[in-house]
Protein backbone atom coordinates (compact mmCIF):
# COMPACT_ATOMS: atom_id res chain seq x y z
CA UNK A 1 0.00 0.00 0.00
CA UNK A 2 1.20 3.44 -0.90
CA UNK A 3 -0.90 6.55 -0.38
CA UNK A 4 1.69 9.03 -1.65
CA UNK A 5 -0.11 12.00 -3.14
CA UNK A 6 -3.47 10.96 -1.70
CA UNK A 7 -5.53 13.46 0.28
CA UNK A 8 -7.54 11.60 2.90
CA UNK A 9 -10.06 13.22 5.20
CA UNK A 10 -10.31 11.60 8.62
CA UNK A 11 -13.50 12.27 10.55
CA UNK A 12 -14.04 11.31 14.17
CA UNK A 13 -17.40 11.18 15.94
CA UNK A 14 -18.04 10.72 19.63
CA UNK A 15 -17.41 7.05 20.34
CA UNK A 16 -14.90 8.19 22.95
CA UNK A 17 -13.91 4.65 23.98
CA UNK A 18 -12.75 3.92 20.41
CA UNK A 19 -10.22 6.74 19.98
CA UNK A 20 -7.27 4.69 21.22
CA UNK A 21 -7.96 2.14 18.46
CA UNK A 22 -8.23 4.90 15.85
CA UNK A 23 -5.24 7.14 16.59
CA UNK A 24 -2.67 4.50 15.48
CA UNK A 25 -4.60 4.15 12.21
CA UNK A 26 -4.25 7.86 11.50
CA UNK A 27 -0.52 7.43 12.10
CA UNK A 28 -0.50 4.45 9.73
CA UNK A 29 -2.09 6.49 6.93
CA UNK A 30 0.59 9.13 7.45
CA UNK A 31 3.33 6.47 7.35
CA UNK A 32 1.91 5.25 4.04
CA UNK A 33 2.34 8.71 2.58
CA UNK A 34 -1.18 10.15 2.84
CA UNK A 35 -1.88 13.79 3.52
CA UNK A 36 -4.51 13.54 6.26
CA UNK A 37 -7.10 16.24 6.95
CA UNK A 38 -8.64 15.76 10.43
CA UNK A 39 -12.34 16.57 10.86
CA UNK A 40 -14.09 16.28 14.22
CA UNK A 41 -17.67 16.41 15.44
CA UNK A 42 -18.75 19.00 17.98
CA UNK A 43 -18.76 16.40 20.77
CA UNK A 44 -15.24 15.25 19.93
CA UNK A 45 -14.11 18.89 20.08
CA UNK A 46 -15.92 19.84 23.29
CA UNK A 47 -16.86 16.89 25.52
CA UNK A 48 -14.60 15.52 28.26
CA UNK A 49 -15.25 11.92 29.33
CA UNK A 50 -13.65 9.22 31.46
CA UNK A 51 -11.69 8.35 28.29
CA UNK A 52 -9.93 11.71 28.31
CA UNK A 53 -10.24 15.44 27.85
CA UNK A 54 -11.40 16.82 24.51
CA UNK A 55 -8.48 19.24 24.28
CA UNK A 56 -6.01 16.37 24.73
CA UNK A 57 -7.66 14.35 21.96
CA UNK A 58 -7.60 17.36 19.64
CA UNK A 59 -3.95 18.04 20.46
CA UNK A 60 -3.05 14.42 19.69
CA UNK A 61 -4.88 14.45 16.35
CA UNK A 62 -3.20 17.71 15.36
CA UNK A 63 0.21 16.40 16.40
CA UNK A 64 -0.22 13.22 14.34
CA UNK A 65 -1.47 14.97 11.19
CA UNK A 66 0.41 18.24 11.46
CA UNK A 67 -2.87 19.99 10.64
CA UNK A 68 -5.39 21.96 12.68
CA UNK A 69 -8.65 20.04 13.07
CA UNK A 70 -11.60 21.07 10.96
CA UNK A 71 -14.33 21.59 13.55
CA UNK A 72 -17.11 23.55 11.84
CA UNK A 73 -19.44 22.83 8.93
CA UNK A 74 -18.29 25.91 6.95
CA UNK A 75 -14.67 24.78 7.31
CA UNK A 76 -15.56 21.23 6.16
CA UNK A 77 -17.57 22.23 3.09
CA UNK A 78 -14.53 23.25 0.97
CA UNK A 79 -13.30 19.63 1.10
CA UNK A 80 -15.61 19.19 -1.89
CA UNK A 81 -15.18 22.06 -4.35
CA UNK A 82 -11.96 23.80 -3.25
CA UNK A 83 -9.78 21.21 -1.50
CA UNK A 84 -11.12 17.89 -2.86
CA UNK A 85 -10.24 14.65 -1.10
CA UNK A 86 -9.39 11.33 -2.69
CA UNK A 87 -11.19 9.54 0.16
CA UNK A 88 -13.05 10.48 3.34
CA UNK A 89 -12.88 8.21 6.39
CA UNK A 90 -15.18 8.49 9.40
CA UNK A 91 -13.93 6.31 12.24
CA UNK A 92 -15.30 5.91 14.77
CA UNK A 93 -18.76 6.46 13.33
CA UNK A 94 -21.41 6.44 16.04
CA UNK A 95 -24.94 5.14 15.54
CA UNK A 96 -26.19 8.71 15.90
CA UNK A 97 -23.99 9.98 13.06
CA UNK A 98 -24.65 6.84 11.01
CA UNK A 99 -28.41 7.48 11.15
CA UNK A 100 -27.89 11.07 10.04
CA UNK A 101 -25.60 10.12 7.16
CA UNK A 102 -28.03 7.43 5.99
CA UNK A 103 -30.84 9.99 5.94
CA UNK A 104 -28.88 12.80 4.26
CA UNK A 105 -28.72 14.99 7.37
CA UNK A 106 -25.58 17.09 7.29
CA UNK A 107 -25.34 18.62 10.77
CA UNK A 108 -21.72 18.03 11.78
CA UNK A 109 -18.30 18.65 10.22
CA UNK A 110 -17.54 14.95 9.47
CA UNK A 111 -20.92 14.51 7.76
CA UNK A 112 -20.37 17.65 5.70
CA UNK A 113 -16.93 16.34 4.69
CA UNK A 114 -18.51 13.02 3.66
CA UNK A 115 -21.20 14.79 1.64
CA UNK A 116 -18.57 17.00 0.00
CA UNK A 117 -16.51 13.93 -0.93
CA UNK A 118 -19.48 12.03 -2.39
CA UNK A 119 -20.34 15.15 -4.38
CA UNK A 120 -17.07 14.56 -6.21
CA UNK A 121 -17.83 10.84 -6.73
CA UNK A 122 -15.02 9.82 -4.34
CA UNK A 123 -15.22 7.04 -1.73
CA UNK A 124 -16.29 7.38 1.88
CA UNK A 125 -14.99 4.74 4.31
CA UNK A 126 -16.93 4.12 7.52
CA UNK A 127 -15.67 2.51 10.72
CA UNK A 128 -18.71 1.90 12.88
CA UNK A 129 -18.83 1.78 16.66
CA UNK A 130 -22.41 1.63 17.83
CA UNK A 131 -24.45 -0.19 20.45
CA UNK A 132 -27.58 -0.29 18.28
CA UNK A 133 -26.46 -1.41 14.83
CA UNK A 134 -28.47 -4.62 15.18
CA UNK A 135 -31.39 -2.75 16.73
CA UNK A 136 -33.32 0.29 15.50
CA UNK A 137 -30.25 1.58 13.67
CA UNK A 138 -30.02 -1.58 11.57
CA UNK A 139 -32.08 0.00 8.80
CA UNK A 140 -29.57 2.85 8.55
CA UNK A 141 -26.62 0.48 8.45
CA UNK A 142 -28.21 -1.47 5.60
CA UNK A 143 -29.10 1.71 3.72
CA UNK A 144 -25.44 2.74 3.81
CA UNK A 145 -24.27 -0.78 2.94
CA UNK A 146 -26.29 -0.50 -0.26
CA UNK A 147 -25.10 3.02 -1.08
CA UNK A 148 -22.78 3.84 -3.95
CA UNK A 149 -19.37 5.23 -2.90
CA UNK A 150 -19.73 3.98 0.72
CA UNK A 151 -17.35 1.31 2.02
CA UNK A 152 -17.09 -0.26 5.46
CA UNK A 153 -14.15 -1.23 7.58
CA UNK A 154 -15.09 -4.87 8.34
CA UNK A 155 -17.12 -5.13 11.52
CA UNK A 156 -18.41 -7.67 14.02
CA UNK A 157 -20.11 -7.97 17.37
CA UNK A 158 -17.81 -6.74 20.10
CA UNK A 159 -19.79 -8.11 23.06
CA UNK A 160 -22.55 -10.37 21.72
CA UNK A 161 -23.76 -11.59 25.10
CA UNK A 162 -23.58 -8.33 27.05
CA UNK A 163 -24.50 -6.00 24.15
CA UNK A 164 -26.20 -8.14 21.49
CA UNK A 165 -27.07 -5.16 19.23
CA UNK A 166 -23.55 -3.70 19.22
CA UNK A 167 -21.19 -3.73 16.21
CA UNK A 168 -17.65 -2.36 16.00
CA UNK A 169 -15.28 -2.18 13.05
CA UNK A 170 -11.86 -3.77 13.34
CA UNK A 171 -9.91 -0.51 13.04
CA UNK A 172 -6.70 -2.42 12.24
CA UNK A 173 -8.22 -3.01 8.79
CA UNK A 174 -8.67 0.71 8.13
CA UNK A 175 -5.75 1.28 5.74
CA UNK A 176 -6.53 -1.87 3.78
CA UNK A 177 -10.17 -0.79 3.48
CA UNK A 178 -9.12 2.64 2.19
CA UNK A 179 -6.80 0.98 -0.32
CA UNK A 180 -9.67 -1.14 -1.64
CA UNK A 181 -12.13 1.78 -1.62
CA UNK A 182 -9.78 3.86 -3.76
CA UNK A 183 -10.09 1.04 -6.31
CA UNK A 184 -13.89 1.00 -5.99
CA UNK A 185 -13.92 -2.27 -4.03
CA UNK A 186 -15.25 -3.33 -0.62
CA UNK A 187 -12.71 -5.18 1.49
CA UNK A 188 -14.09 -8.66 2.18
CA UNK A 189 -15.33 -10.25 4.27
CA UNK A 190 -17.16 -7.24 5.63
CA UNK A 191 -18.77 -9.31 8.41
CA UNK A 192 -16.11 -10.71 10.72
CA UNK A 193 -16.24 -12.90 13.83
CA UNK A 194 -16.97 -11.00 17.02
CA UNK A 195 -14.18 -8.89 18.40
CA UNK A 196 -13.16 -9.98 21.91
Amino acid sequence: MNFEGKRIGFGLTASHCTYEAVFPQIERLMELGAEVYPVVSYNVKNVDTKFGKAKDHIEKIETITGKKVIATIPDAEPLGPITPLDCMVIAPLTGNSMSRLANAITDSPPLMAAKATMRNQKPVVLGIATNDALGLNGVNLMRLMASKLVYFIPYGQDAPFKKPNSLVSNMELLSETVDHALQGKQLQPVLIPFID
